[in-house]
């Protein structure tokens, strides 16, 4: 499973490359998916139901039954406040918005929608989900996001949110799958809709400001003061997603000297550089879809992007350019645990199970509790919501944090408040955080750690996530010998759906994206490069070897 480099990734994407709008918003509404495939069907991967309408796997007919699914489990869960709904700049979020809002009415359901017309990020809606449900114990809301996250320009996304404001768990997600599955092999017989025109003026919606709210509460989860008065460069780029019409009122209302390097929206994200794999994705962690701002990075103090759905972070310094998602949040961890004196003293770190042991070393530093679950954020939301994380975070460039004060912000990935603490990290300490990450690397020694995504088949993916130590057969890595071999992750014994292997000097971690047809390789050494190599090399081989490709 080689992980190649397409020969274009990190240039301009030629127009040869670009979707057609047309004919992708036809086969929303024309294509009809057959359930007896499986690719076919509702599939909730790490954060909802994803696909391209010109595969049939991203139809009308799956967001009337997966929206009709939601009714129905929100009346199985006595659901009955206000569902925030927001949508992202991809081209099939405003068919999909127009098709759930027709179930969502005729099921009687309240749809808070944006006032403008807009786009709205993913913790927007968890911050608005967690300002409506505070102090109430019936009546709560929940929320939705039209939202593929970072896929390219043919996908569509749906994903739904809970009282808690974070990602929904398995057991709810599951639940909704089957029930939607159902409705699809019955022909949509049991979906109940209204005509959009009837829908979007009817009493059930409402109009809501997200974006003032969210705003102004800015200030207390990060010190914008402290951003204001040292006067630090900051360059912002949304990546033409949801996070666009949020920055210039931030910098408004805060005063800051930033600067908004583009406010383009464009469904076929013409202005992307390609990514690894000549594909279009607004993957804020990539170096090639990150190009741009790389370039620029000498115009700022500190840089930041966002994906499409602004709940993943990309930070890029004078100091090291773009920086590893891990030693961002290295970083972030260890300011933010000596500078938030109102925390509570026991408030711990939450990492995924692929996340840099850079982190770990951290939180020993710190004398910080450390929780690992596995891949999925939906895990962590439980620590947030009473306090007991102070920071979650994961190895694709998510996070969040707790209020100045240690309440709960957010309860999903927030990349806007990633973005601004580099910036309040930048002005209080007078360095940027690549130069903050290699005072802390000098230390707790220096972390080699990447990500290879390689092509694989569904069948390929499938084997991969059954694939036990036992299958794998590893007792040496690298030359030094496997200390653990698991499949389920420490913090809470859960399955992480691949396989982890781990020496004194290393780990390697793979498992199958729920998004797309890849396998994702983790890896890291705290010997060196050529280490890093040699676990990378071994890994791959153990795992073609296992699963006969």
């Amino acid at each position: 499973m080689p992980a190649d480099i397409h020969p274009l990734a990190g240039t301009p994407a030629p127009p040869s490359l670009l979707v057609n709008v047309p004919r992708l918003v036809t086969a929303y509404f024309a294509g009809r998916p057959d359930p007896a495939i499986a690719a076919q069907r509702v599939s909730f991967g790490t954060s909802g139901h994803r696909g391209s309408a010109l595969n049939h796997a991203f139809n009308e007919a799956h967001i009337l039954s997966i929206s009709q699914a939601l009714c129905e489990h929100r009346r199985r869960a006595g659901i009955d406040g206000p569902l925030f709904m927001g949508i992202d700049t991809h081209a099939l979020a405003e068919p999909a918005f127009a098709s759930a809002l027709e179930v969502f009415c005729a099921n009687g359901v309240t749809v808070m929608i944006d006032a403008a017309g807009g786009y709205t990020p993913t913790p927007v809606i968890s911050h608005a989900i967690l300002a409506y449900n505070k102090g109430r114990e019936r009546g709560l809301a929940d929320g939705v996001v039209i939202t593929p996250s970072h896929n390219p320009p043919e996908d569509g996304g749906f994903k739904y949110n809970p009282p808690n404001g974070g990602p929904a768990d398995t057991d709810i997600t599951s639940g909704i799958e089957r029930a939607a599955n159902a409705l699809l092999e019955a022909g949509l017989n049991g979906v109940k809709r209204i005509p959009y025109d009837r829908a979007v003026v009817s009493s059930n919606v409402h109009r809501y400001d997200y974006v003032t709210p969210y705003v102004a509460d800015l200030a207390n989860v990060v010190d914008m003061e402290a951003i204001r008065s040292s006067g630090v460069k900051i360059g912002i780029d949304p990546l033409g997603g949801a996070g666009v019409h949020y920055w210039q009122p931030i910098i408004e209302r805060y005063r800051l000297a930033a600067t908004l390097v583009s406010d383009a929206v464009d469904p076929t994200f013409r202005f992307m550089t390609l990514d690894w794999d000549g594909k279009i994705r607004m993957d804020c962690s990539s170096p090639y879809a990150m190009a741009r701002l790389i370039g620029m990075r000498e115009q700022f103090d500190v840089a930041f992007a966002n994906d499409t759905d602004a709940d993943r972070h990309g930070i890029v310094t004078r100091s090291s350019g773009l920086m590893n998602p891990n030693h961002f949040l290295a970083a972030a961890i260890a300011y933010l645990f000596t500078h938030r004196p109102e925390w509570r003293g026991d408030s711990a770190i939450g990492k995924t199970i692929v996340s840099s042991a850079i982190i770990d070393r951290v939180a020993q530093k710190l004398g910080r509790r450390l929780v690992g679950p596995p891949v999925w954020f939906k895990w962590l939301v439980d620590g947030l919501c009473d306090g007991s994380f102070g920071f979650v975070g994961e190895e694709s460039a998510g996070g969040t944090f707790l209020r100045r004060d240690g309440e709960v912000w957010t309860t999903d990935k927030d990349g806007l408040i990633l973005g601004l603490i580099a910036a309040e990290m930048t002005a209080r300490t007078g360095r940027d955080p690549g130069i903050l990450f290699d005072e802390l690397t000098r230390e707790l020694g220096v972390p080699f750690y990447q990500r290879i995504d390689a092509p694989a088949t569904p069948a390929q993916k499938s084997l991969l996530k059954a694939l036990s130590p036992e299958q794998l057969a590893m007792t040496e890595l690298a030359g030094d010998p496997v200390r653990s071999a698991v499949t389920a992750a420490p913090g809470n014994n859960q399955p992480f759906g691949g396989i982890k292997v781990s020496t004194d000097q290393g780990w390697f971690a793979a498992r199958p994206s729920g998004t797309e047809d890849v396998t994702k390789i983790y890896a890291e050494s705290f010997v060196g490069e050529d280490h890093l190599r040699r676990i990378q090399e071994e890994a791959q081989q153990a795992i073609a070897r296992a699963i006969g490709s």
